[in-house]
């Protein structure tokens, strides 16, 4: 186990190191490149780590695009990360914290400081622009990580506060419901006992769980996409946020069960292609 750390934890610097820096000024730049470069990197971790992915059902095509998802571990980040081009909604204490910070500052991440009420005005507006430019950006609305053996009740503040920062828009957006579910452990069903190998929450510490996830790889997990939903300003935010709390713990309860919904297995949602990155691309599809 300690042979396969070292060299995962190698591979995954050699990848890194240089791509930071082609992150940093592509965040400086025009074009497609800040987003599909994640990706290519998210895509690459998941091969490294052993993490395969079974995707059921599809990302909405329709923008502005909300994705509304349960939260289990900061593996999610990874998995959800080598689909498709999006970012994420993350507490503050995430900007601070060493490596994972920068990352999340690297994939553009919104952070909201769940302690400030006041907070939440500005980083609905920044949510907004971000939404009503066409960025997918994912929510995890339970506002923090759990065993991954129950979804827990959605937040229904910032889902509400997204919906009316669009309101200068056309007064629309789409808010789509996503299930994870972390299903084998080296190819056996993983059961309620085995789940905390790979979730990550209460006072669990992060380096050592990382170290527990590398040395042990071989997770699979399911990426279930529900039906998007067309939202109005009107609509009662609570209402909302239980149709979609109720659609996610479903969904994340089916596959737990070995009930997966209907739908084909999907590969990776294709990458936008700007003049700059082709062979970027092509190093990660072939790799």
């Amino acid at each position: 186990m300690r042979l396969r750390a070292a060299t995962v934890l190698a591979t995954l610097t050699v990848v890194t190191l240089p791509l930071i820096p082609v992150q940093w000024l592509a965040l400086r730049l025009k074009g497609g490149l800040k987003r599909s470069l994640p990706v290519v990197w998210h895509r690459i971790a998941c091969r490294t780590v052993g993490i395969r992915v079974r995707e059921i059902g599809r990302p909405a095509r329709e923008r502005p695009l909300l994705i509304v998802a349960n939260h289990v571990s900061w593996l999610d980040i990874t998995v959800l990360g080598s689909r498709m081009p999006l970012s994420f909604v993350a507490k503050t204490e995430v900007a601070s914290w060493p490596v994972f910070g920068l990352f999340a500052k690297l994939q553009r991440s919104v952070f909201v400081d769940r302690q400030r009420r006041s907070a939440t005005g500005r980083t609905a507006e920044e949510l907004g622009t971000r939404l009503a430019s066409g960025d997918a950006m994912v929510l995890f609305a339970e506002g923090t990580s759990n065993s991954g053996n129950e979804v827990l009740p959605f937040r229904s503040a910032l889902i509400g506060a997204a919906r009316h920062a669009l309101a200068g828009e056309d007064g629309e957006m789409w808010i789509q419901p996503l299930a994870l579910a972390y299903t084998h452990l080296h190819g056996l069903p993983m059961g309620r006992q085995f789940r905390p190998h790979v979730a990550w929450y209460g006072d669990m510490e992060m380096v050592p769980h990382f170290m527990n996830v590398v040395r042990q790889g071989a997770v699979d997990v399911a990426v279930v996409w529900g039906e998007s939903i067309r939202v109005r300003p009107d609509m009662d935010r609570k209402t909302l946020t239980r149709l979609l709390e109720d659609e996610v713990r479903r969904l994340a309860g089916n596959v737990r069960a070995g009930h997966p919904p209907a739908g084909p297995d999907l590969p990776p949602a294709a990458l936008p292609a700007d003049d700059d990155e082709p062979a970027i691309l092509n190093a990660a599809e072939n790799g």
